[in-house]
């Protein structure tokens, strides 16, 4: 399966994490387009400038891991498009040109399920698709929480709640499926 991640998707750091842990696993082909990485980065900066060199660096990484993930729309497919919010007509486009079968966002307003499947993609928000995959590999992504929960306490100092951290990260239902 080929999905499309959104920015905010992307960021925050533990919901990005957990999303691309998966994808690790080969459970699905991550998809992004420059123009949403730029958007990550931006709004990274916003919280502080040190963070958008973070992103900056993490981008770089990803583009690595993921060399053929990169989708760049074609101006023919945006100018077809059309969607409640304009500036989200790229993402939409970016699906499109990279044959996604999904689009993981958490923005559901401006992405109606019924554009999205006349281009033949659903619409996935990242809870409830990780807990789909957590039905299919409970031990797989059990696994994988566990690695970024490990993580993020070693970049904390300190023990977290792992229900609490995912429901933070906008997983309330994967969190509680592992609790």
């Amino acid at each position: 399966m080929r999905v499309l991640i959104d920015a905010c998707v992307l960021y925050p750091t533990v919901l990005r994490e957990i999303v691309l842990e998966v994808a690790r696993t080969g459970a699905f082909t991550p998809l992004w387009s420059p123009r949403i990485l730029e958007e990550w980065a931006r709004a990274a900066a916003r919280i502080d400038p040190a963070q958008e060199v973070i992103a900056r660096g993490e981008i770089a990484l990803l583009a690595a891991r993921w060399p053929d993930a990169h989708v760049t729309p074609s101006p023919e497919t945006e100018a077809r498009l059309w969607l409640p919010d304009t500036d989200d007509i790229h993402v939409l486009a970016a699906a499109i040109d990279g044959r996604a079968d999904a689009l993981m966002t958490l923005n559901i307003r401006d992405f109606p399920t019924r554009v999205l499947s006349a281009e033949g993609i659903l619409r996935r928000d990242p809870d409830g698709f990780l807990l789909e995959a957590w039905h299919s590999d409970p031990e797989g992504i059990t696994a994988c929480v566990a690695r970024v929960v490990a993580e993020a306490e070693r970049l904390s100092g300190q023990p977290l709640n792992q229900r609490a951290l995912l429901k933070r990260a906008r997983l309330p239902r994967l969190g509680k499926a592992l609790d």
